[in-house]
């Protein structure tokens, strides 16, 4: 007799259907995993031996040979010992095959027979739903998956649970969705003075989604100005949020299947890796890039971050996607991310002042901005210089315009995008002025007679590439939804083309 039992395995966010075949077979005793399973799903013949042990159970002398069909397919992660437990129950007669024929199971056992929180559980449950099928999985994961909906969900504390449920002696309570948490608190825009320069390309990066440099020297704001984007933009939509929940799911990071509304805002340290920023590692895990997914990407000190790591941005900004390669596997999560990104003109800061800049002025500046490449500036829509604001000039200043008054905005020229793009098909729908491809710009984004001259102009002068000519139209075409205005007109293109004029000279 060969039992079988549904799990999973993760490539990116997607899931795959894994067959656990369990066998017990006259021979010397022995216990063998097979189906190219890693380190961690090969202990769990030891933690499943000990966790059947705590229930009064012990194994038969007879050959045991666990099967992970598609056995091509790597198997990685703590999750497979639930079902490698229950193939095994079900081959000794202890729990009714059938009755486990219409679930997908995963989950970690202790020594003990307790079942540990597993990362991944919410996009199991939601193709766990698509199939019918139900979900068996640990008591810390069930607030989690029944965002999927699923029915039934078995949300177990323990191995001895599971069975007495299956037995009829328990029955296992349907777990509740976690408590969707409302947007916290954000800081407001109104505690910075002055810079309206930079508070206006940051609303325009935040009603159009679009890539934002800030240059300018150490205490100017900079930092402080990107930690308020997270106030003026919109809330997440439910899809966009289940989107990132999934993403949060299988790194682990969604604790109490908590779903949150908030806009993921990522700040990774300049000495971050290229696996850490795109994705990677022995699992291929996701990403800063992937983490900030529907949100903002922060990077403070640009031309510090490795030259590689930043290169490494350039496709997943166009694509919308991060594509981790191996030898065995090519996993892609999403990473439809805005960047925002700050740095010094040189490495010292002050090249704008002679009194504190340092001797090797001004090619300090050419060989720090050297850096980054022509092809990475050319990603990024808005280039603002942010100008030191002295002390004394603070005490002075009038109080500034709120996040929410900004916000407001914000969200007005978002929903002209939304009412814009709606009608296209949903596998090419687009949500913000940032995504649209040339195509579609040609009809939303054509600018009148005074604005086509300006571009023109520019597109000459300031040798704009292909990619610099649309994404011109596309920060013009977000200036005139501000505007609340249908025509892209000349002043916007005027403004568009000088957000261009940092990216000029790095060719």
């Amino acid at each position: 007799m060969v039992a079988h039992i549904n799990t999973v395995a993760f490539q990116g966010i997607e899931t795959r259907v894994i067959d656990v075949q369990v066998q017990m077979s006259n021979g010397l005793p022995a216990f063998s995993i097979v189906g190219l399973p890693d380190k961690a799903v090969t202990e769990a013949r030891e933690r499943v031996r000990s966790a059947l042990t705590a229930l009064g159970l012990s194994l038969p002398p007879k050959r045991i040979t666990v099967n992970l069909s598609p056995a091509d397919l790597q198997k990685e992660g703590s999750h497979f010992d639930l079902p490698i437990a229950l193939g095994l129950l079900v081959a000794m007669e202890v729990l009714p095959a059938e009755e486990l024929q219409g679930f997908v199971a995963l989950g970690e056992l202790g020594l003990d027979g307790a079942l540990a929180p597993v990362a991944g559980v919410l996009p199991a449950a939601i193709d766990a739903n698509a199939a019918d099928k139900g979900l068996i999985c640990p008591e810390a994961n069930g607030g989690e998956a029944a965002w999927a909906g699923v029915a039934p969900i078995l949300a177990a504390s323990g191995l001895l649970a599971l069975i007495n449920h299956f037995k009829g002696s328990q029955v296992l309570t349907p777990p509740k969705p976690g408590e969707a948490v409302r947007p916290d608190a954000a800081l407001d825009l109104a505690d910075v003075k002055g810079q309206e320069a930079a508070k206006r390309a940051l609303e325009i990066a935040a009603a159009g989604s679009h890539n934002l440099l800030m240059s300018g020297p150490p205490g100017s704001g900079k930092s402080m100005l990107a930690a308020r984007m997270p106030g003026i933009l919109p809330p997440m939509t439910a899809r966009e949020a289940l989107e990132v929940s999934m993403i949060r799911s299988i790194s682990g990071l969604l604790k109490d299947g908590r779903l949150d509304r908030t806009r993921p805002f990522r700040d990774p340290h300049h000495s971050s890796s290229m696996p850490a920023l795109v994705g990677g590692g022995n699992r291929a895990r996701p990403g800063e890039i992937s983490l900030a997914h529907n949100g903002v990407l922060f990077l403070d000190e640009l031309p510090e971050y490795a030259r590689a790591a930043l290169e490494s941005l350039r496709q997943p900004l166009e694509t919308g996607y991060a594509v981790v390669a191996r030898a065995n596997a090519h996993v892609t999560y999403p990473a439809r991310f805005q960047l925002i990104a700050a740095m010094n003109p040189c490495r010292c800061g002050h090249i704008d002042d002679p009194s504190v800049a340092c001797r090797r002025a001004p090619k300090c500046a050419d060989d720090y901005q050297s850096r980054i490449s022509g092809p990475l500036f050319d990603r990024i829509d808005l280039h603002v210089t942010v100008s030191a604001v002295k002390p004394h000039e603070l005490a002075g200043m009038n109080a500034a315009e709120s996040s929410a008054d900004v916000a407001a905005r914000v969200m007005a020229a978002r929903e002209l995008q939304a009412a814009r793009y709606h009608h296209l098909p949903e596998n090419k729908r687009i949500r913000t002025n940032a995504e649209a491809d040339g195509r579609l710009l040609s009809e939303v984004a054509t600018p009148d007679a005074d604005g086509q001259k300006i571009l023109t102009m520019a597109v000459e002068r300031l040798k704009l590439s292909g990619r610099g000519y649309h994404r011109v139209l596309r920060v013009a075409r977000t200036l005139a939804d501000l505007d609340g205005s249908q025509t892209v007109r000349k002043p916007h293109i005027a403004e568009a083309v000088a957000y261009r004029r940092m990216a000029v000279a790095r060719g």
